[in-house]
């Protein structure tokens, strides 16, 4: 699927509608979160080899990011059921979304330039081999064969205010163009001072 040019994005700050989300593991949760300001990640599907190898980075440095007042929240468009398996290990909040529902609420698109950008290419190979590696070693799980939503969807990335507001907004790119963790900080850092980032 293309862009769509006249689908509208929210953009910083837009109103973000309060809802409350239900984790494939742990318990309900609510966006925004009135407590701290929340990480929204918009991945692919349950065991894509890319995806593994960022929410890794994101794992590792949770403490981190939790103690910059930031809450983590990732969603992927496959069945609940899909998911557990592959996401069990990972410390945050994980969501799904088969419908891509909240996909289309916030503009996240698919696009054939998710795998054929030259840019996203070393993650390709190195989530592949990593998560090759795992399954070696008896860890893991293949994605499912069928992708009822697709193989091209792109990453996207929102910080929303305890308020409900977007601070800022990242549409990827390529497959592997999201915000590092670095980068997340330094946003959160801003928005301690009163700053909101224009869209990218």
């Amino acid at each position: 699927m293309s862009p769509n040019p006249t689908r509208t994005r929210p953009a910083p700050g837009d109103l973000v509608p309060a809802r409350t989300l239900t984790p494939v593991l742990g318990p309900e949760l609510t966006l925004p979160d009135p407590g701290r300001t929340v990480h929204v990640q918009f991945r692919r599907f349950a065991g894509c080899p890319v995806c593994n190898l960022h929410l890794r980075s994101v794992a590792q440095r949770h403490e981190e990011i939790e103690r910059a007042g930031i809450r983590e929240v990732v969603f992927f468009h496959s069945p609940a059921e899909e998911l557990r398996e592959h996401v069990a290990h990972l410390p945050f909040a994980v969501v799904a979304d088969p419908d891509k529902l909240l996909y289309a609420e916030f503009g996240v698109e698919s696009h054939r330039r998710a795998l054929l950008d030259p840019r996203g290419w070393h993650a390709i190979v190195g989530g592949v081999l990593r998560d090759a590696w795992r399954l070696l070693r008896g860890r893991g799980g293949l994605p499912a064969t069928s992708q009822p939503a697709g193989r091209l969807g792109l990453p996207a990335d929102f910080l929303i205010t305890p308020e409900g507001r977007v601070a800022a907004a990242k549409y990827g790119e390529h497959v592997y163009d999201q915000w590092s963790v670095d980068e997340l900080l330094a946003l959160a850092a801003e928005l301690g001072d009163g700053k909101v980032r224009a869209s990218s």
